[in-house]
C-alpha cells in the first residue's frame, strides 16, 4: 500500500458517481424519445439504463477480513469501478394516448420510455451524496499528508 492509496481509492469512487450522474443525465434527456434504436424495422423508445459498480479487486468481505486482521492477504480496498452501462429490460414502457402522434399504434396508444423522473431525481440524488461524501474523503487524507509533510519541517 502507498501513500496515494487512500487517494486513488477517492479518485475511484468520484469516477464512478460521475457516471452515475451521466447516465442519469441521459435518461432525464431522453424521457420522451419514441425513436432511440431501429429493431427489426420499427422504432423502439428509449430504455433506462443504470450503472452496475463493482469492486476493483477481491470481494468486500475478503478485504474487510484483511482490514481488521483476520487474514493476511490483500488490503483495505482497491476502490470502486464501473462494471457495465445495464439497460433496463424489465420495466415495460408506458403507453400514452395520443393518436395525433407520428409513432401511435391502431387503437392511438404510444409506447413512451420506462423512465420514471422521479426515480432518476433519487438516483441522482443518492449519486450527488456520494461524490460530496467522496469529495470529503479525499479532503480529510489530502489534510493529513499535508501535516505527516509539516512533520519533517
Amino acid at each position: 500500500m502507498t501513500i496515494f492509496h487512500s487517494l486513488n481509492t477517492s479518485a475511484s469512487a468520484l469516477t464512478a458517481q460521475r457516471l452515475r450522474m451521466d447516465v442519469i443525465a441521459s435518461n432525464m434527456a431522453n424521457v420522451d424519445t419514441t425513436r432511440a434504436k431501429m429493431i427489426d424495422g420499427e422504432w423502439q423508445p428509449y430504455r433506462r439504463k443504470a450503472v452496475a459498480l463493482q469492486p476493483k479487486e477481491g470481494q468486500f468481505a475478503s478485504m474487510l477480513d484483511a482490514a481488521i486482521g483476520k487474514t493476511t492477504k490483500g488490503s483495505a480496498g482497491y476502490g470502486v469501478t464501473v462494471s457495465r452501462v445495464i439497460e433496463d429490460r424489465e420495466t415495460p414502457f408506458k403507453l400514452v394516448f395520443d393518436p395525433t402522434h407520428p409513432d401511435a399504434n391502431e387503437e392511438g396508444y404510444v409506447e413512451m420510455p420506462n423512465v420514471d423522473p422521479l426515480r432518476e431525481m433519487v438516483d441522482l440524488m443518492s449519486a450527488t451524496r456520494s461524490y460530496e461524501a467522496n469529495i470529503t474523503v479525499l479532503n480529510a487524507n489530502k489534510s493529513m499528508l499535508m501535516k505527516t509533510l509539516e512533520i519533517g519541517k
